[in-house]
């Protein structure tokens, strides 16, 4: 039951956390970003602690891009294409795909990535008497 409790926290802090970003960034959001924030800072958490927070932060953050990454492009097909809810669209970016994905906010997203890796771990280690995390560059 503590993970469970745990999860439905960190999801909901996720969520809370990108939802917020869009509103002040962009000047609004969908309930649907809320729902993917929320699943990529559990990714966050789940994958530090898979490795005991000992994996170097470069390699942690290539497998949350990858992850995030691929969960935008799920859901932009989901959320934009099959369901034409226009969330975003990214066509008139550079190096992007079907406007779901594109590399110039995949390197924004990658600077969101460390800070919910970093935050998820201290999140986990204060709130709940996780393993404390071990940052290291290399």
């Amino acid at each position: 039951m503590k993970k469970l409790s745990e999860y439905l926290f960190l999801w909901t802090f996720g969520g809370c956390l990108y939802y917020s970003f869009e509103v002040i960034f962009r000047g609004f959001s969908h309930w649907s970003m809320f729902v993917l924030g929320g699943i990529c800072f559990l990714f966050f958490t789940i994958q530090g602690k898979m490795v005991h927070w000992q994996d170097a932060l470069w390699r942690q953050l290539l497998r949350c891009i990858v992850f995030v990454t691929s969960m935008e492009f799920i859901t932009g097909i989901i959320v934009n294409k099959w369901l034409g809810l226009a969330v975003w669209d990214y066509s008139d970016q550079p190096f992007q795909l079907f406007g779901q994905i594109c590399l110039p906010f995949m390197v924004i997203f990658s600077g969101l990535c460390v800070l919910g890796i970093l935050l998820s771990g201290y999140l986990t280690y204060w709130l709940y008497g996780d393993e404390k995390p071990h940052y290291h560059v290399l």
